[in-house]
Order: structure tokens, then sequence, then C-alpha cells
């Protein structure tokens, strides 16, 4: 009867403990609370083979920079549990016009769901966090819209958000070698060279490659650049079939670490 009793007693004592296996990342990316409109594009954004090579564990506190809509944002908010946090470092409101829209309509989805207890916002343009204090620092599809002094203010205010040893994960388009600046800023594709390039300008270490989101259907030779193809398909009906064929862009995705 003690025994019993006993048993009892730790099993409600457990229940009450964070369940951390609960928390896994095909769990996350498999949840009933993503949008669905989102779930259909894992077959282009490979979310958990992503996920999975940056290293990201549910601890982790984490810098998503630019997470625009928050296709990430759903998966990584699910997935990040105590101690971890997310930090969500989104467009400055003052900007006004488009980046006030866009900050305003994040802050709502955080507000949608208890999920986005533990995210936090802060704005792109800040010192992100305090030094020495984040584990990761992850951007996905962000470089061409920072071509330019921007993208060493991030880049700089990433690598001292980081803790020594912390990562840095770079998803981007990727542009064929050799494209020129202006090319890479009106296409919307970037070259692998220049984005290690910034990186280590910066004093990040480049770890390991991945080709998990490539798609050599992606010519990289489009009357909109990369924005022909879906998800924005700005050509409209204009050969909306083929660009559908070829699906989303060729990407790079690369994984930096800020030396120990």
């Amino acid at each position: 009867m003690k025994k019993s009793l006993l048993l009892v007693i730790s099993l409600l004592a457990l229940s009450f403990l964070p369940n951390t296996y609960a928390h896994n990342l095909k769990g996350a990316i498999a949840s009933d609370d993503r949008t669905p409109k989102n779930v259909v594009r894992d077959v282009y954004r490979n979310p958990y083979q992503t996920l999975d090579f940056f290293g990201i564990k549910t601890d982790m506190t984490i810098v998503e920079l630019s997470p625009g809509g928050g296709w990430y944002t759903e998966i990584l908010a699910n997935y990040i549990h105590y101690p971890g946090t997310l930090i969500a470092a989104h467009h400055n409101p003052e900007g006004g016009g488009y980046y006030k829209r866009s900050r305003e309509n994040f802050e709502k989805k955080m507000d949608s769901n208890p999920m986005y207890g533990r995210v936090e916002i802060v704005d792109l343009d800040s010192s992100l966090a305090d030094p020495n204090s984040v584990d990761a620092v992850l951007t996905f599809r962000n470089l061409h819209n920072w071509l330019g002094p921007l993208m060493d203010t991030i880049f700089s205010n990433s690598y001292t958000a980081l803790k020594p040893g912390g990562i840095f994960g770079v998803v981007e388009h990727r542009a064929n070698d050799g494209t020129s600046m202006e090319m890479m800023k009106k296409s919307g594709y970037v070259t692998e060279a220049h984005a290690i390039m910034m990186a280590e300008k910066h004093g990040f270490e480049l770890v390991a490659k991945s080709e998990v989101n490539s798609n050599p259907k992606d010519i990289k030779n489009y009357p909109k650049g990369v924005w022909t193809l879906p998800p924005n398909l700005r050509m409209k009906e204009v050969d909306r079939e083929k660009y559908l064929e070829i699906g989303e862009s060729d990407r790079m995705t690369l994984l930096f670490r800020k030396p120990l």
C-alpha cells in the first residue's frame, strides 16, 4: 500500500515537470498551431533538415532576424521552451509605412496564441540582445534586403549578441558565382562568396554548408527576379505553370560560428 502511494505521488510530481521530450522538432513542425498555407511550403523550405543542420535545440536562446510574417516563428515558438527564449528581431515601426504595418501584423500574430509566450520582440536595427547572451542567430531569405551598410550593422550586432561558440545560420536565395552587386540587388539572389565574405568580415567562422535547400531547376534569370517564382509569382498568370513547376528558389544554407 505504501509503495503504491509513493508511486502515485511520484507520477503526479513528474506530471508537473517540464516535459522536454514532448517538445521535439518534428512535433513542432507537425503542430496544428501552424498556418495551413505555411505548411504546404515545407516541401521547399525543409524546416526539419534546416534546423537540424543548424543544431537548434529546445532550450536555446535564439534570435530570428527579420521574421516577416512568422513562417519560421511558428515552428521555433512551438519548439523553444524554458529555459530557452526566442527573440524576434522585426522591423522598427518608426520606419513607418510597410515597416510599421508588418511589425503590427507580426505583433498581432504573437498575441493570438499562448504558444508565443516565450517570444520577445526587438527592433532589427537594435543591439538584438545583451552581449554574449545568445546561443544562435538565424536568418531566412533576408540577405538581399540588407545589401549595403545595413548588413554590416546586423552582422556586427549578431556577432556581439552571440555567446562564444554560438551559431549563425543563414539561408538565402543563391546567385551564380560572379554575379555583380547591382544584379544581386535587382534580382534578389546573393552569391555564396558575398555571404561568406560578410560573415568572416565580422568575425564568424564558416563551419559547414548544406544543399538541403538547393533547387537545380532554378535558372535565376527571370523578368522580376526571384519574386517571379512562387510564392510571389509577380508575373501573375504569365507563364504561371512554368514557374510553379520550377518551385521556390535555389538557396544556400550556411552554418557559421562565433569563435570560442
